[in-house]
């Protein structure tokens, strides 16, 4: 599976991290831990019904931001700093569009 560093090759490696931030999710399945006093949940979904599980904690680099070039494919950040992956087949991540606000998947 190809990692975003792979996808990020040749591009400012300052890549803003929202473009790896899942947002506006609704909390699906059972919670199976706690973060910073927000619940993990097992799998989340978004807007467009696609659904994530959860699979970790999102890695940070020497300046303490996510580092999303840890991140495998199909792989996205939830605050308050959990990773989750794409289930199924649905499309995997992205990098983003030049001139793009925001990536979604």
């Amino acid at each position: 599976m190809k990692s975003h560093s792979v996808w990020l090759a040749g591009v400012n490696h300052r890549v803003p991290t929202e473009y790896f931030v899942l947002a506006n999710l609704r909390e699906r399945g059972a919670v199976i831990g706690r973060l910073a006093d927000h619940p993990i949940a097992d799998t989340v979904v978004d807007a467009s019904g696609l659904r994530y599980h959860f699979v970790g904690v999102a890695p940070r680099d020497r300046s303490g931001r996510f580092d999303v070039e840890a991140l495998r494919a199909g792989e996205w950040i939830v605050q308050p700093g959990l990773v989750y992956a794409v289930d199924g087949k649905a499309p995997l991540s992205k990098p983003p569009r030049r001139g793009r606000s925001q990536h979604r998947p």
